[in-house]
């Protein structure tokens, strides 16, 4: 397993609409336990692909208390079958670290998903799992929590977190900025890599947790 690295607003990443799973494989399954491993490390009780810049139907969730046994679900290519009733509930968002906002949600929902290995399920949750699985699945859909605020709430919202959203915006362009800088070296390296005779390979390790 392996911690990513998780995006933040105003990521534009984070906009994007993800596509369906097709493939069940290996690879899909080691990409689950990552974003497990990154939502616990966080810590939060749900995590979403595009959140990690994987723009797939894939979203984690765990709302056990800390006093409780992990209780991990995993829904890929999720549909919101129904919803019903109303809650408001506090919510944050690992993507918008530190800013939380009271949003209206769903009492009851009915979810059809798929697991890890591709088999079909439903459920059927309310409360704080039912919060969890519609703040996931709007991340599948490019949509963020305060976008569910009333326009006036919304601004206000934003005008509140200015600092931490211009931190933010500062982070990504220096990121970009350093990817555009690495490429030709990377491309470089590349090419002497592949001058090296059969046999060697550059050195590295990869942590485990």
């Amino acid at each position: 397993m392996a911690i990513r690295e998780i995006l933040e607003f105003p990521d534009p990443r984070l906009r994007e609409v993800g596509e369906p799973v097709t493939v069940f494989d290996d690879s899909l399954r080691q990409l689950v336990e990552d974003m497990a491993e990154t939502m616990y490390d966080a810590p939060g009780v749900g995590l979403a692909a595009p959140q990690i810049g994987v723009s797939k139907r894939i979203f984690v969730i765990d709302i056990a208390g800390e006093d409780e046994p992990s209780d991990l679900m995993v829904f890929i290519n999720p549909e919101i079958l129904s919803l019903d009733g109303t809650q408001q509930w506090e919510e944050g968002c690992l993507s918008f670290p530190g800013a939380t906002e009271t949003v209206k949600r769903a009492e009851h929902v009915r979810v059809r998903a798929q697991d890890a290995h591709g088999k079909a399920f439903e459920l059927e949750a309310d409360g704080l799992l039912a919060v969890a699985i519609q703040h996931e699945n709007d991340h599948l859909n490019g949509v963020l929590f305060f976008d569910h605020l009333p326009p006036d709430r919304r601004g206000a919202f934003l005008e509140e977190n200015r600092k931490e959203l211009a931190d933010m915006q500062r982070q990504a362009k220096a990121f970009l900025r350093d990817l555009r800088t690495r490429a030709p070296a990377d491309a470089r390296a590349g090419g002497e890599r592949a001058g090296k005779p059969p046999g060697t390979r550059p050195n590295g390790t990869r942590t485990r947790r």
